[in-house]
């Protein structure tokens, strides 16, 4: 298994997937909680590496990995959170006046920040194999 972390300031994006690319966990969490929710998961997950964003704040999320006795590996964030909003999306098509606005010019109600920890898990899976 494999946690994905996009680090922010405030906020961070985190999930969980299978080597197939199988979703476990999802969530946007605090920053100043991203240390217990990574000691929780890796005591819930067999996880074997953590897939960390290259962006804001990684060298902070980096040390708390590392302080979880957890290995990571950066990735390139670049074009993360359009392909996120993208996803969004899709995942959630908008409803009654909205879904005549393309969703190119829509901003999702609601952090993207998990489905680009997504993201980033899904390219690094994609890069090893």
């Amino acid at each position: 298994m494999y946690m994905g972390i996009d680090p922010g300031r405030d906020k961070c994006g985190v999930a969980v997937l299978t080597a197939a690319g199988d979703i476990k966990f999802q969530r946007v969490v605090m920053t100043d909680e991203l240390d217990g929710v990574i000691k929780n998961l890796a005591a819930t997950f067999d996880i074997e590496a953590v897939i960390l964003g290259d962006g804001t704040t990684h060298k902070a999320a980096a040390e708390k990995i590392s302080a979880a006795g957890l290995k990571f590996q950066l990735v390139d964030e670049k074009h993360t959170t359009e392909e996120a909003r993208r996803e969004y999306w899709k995942k959630n098509p908008p409803r009654g006046w909205r879904k005549f606005l393309p969703t190119s010019m829509q901003v999702p109600p609601e952090p993207v920040d998990a489905i680009v920890a997504e993201i980033l898990v899904r390219r690094f899976i994609q890069h090893i194999t």
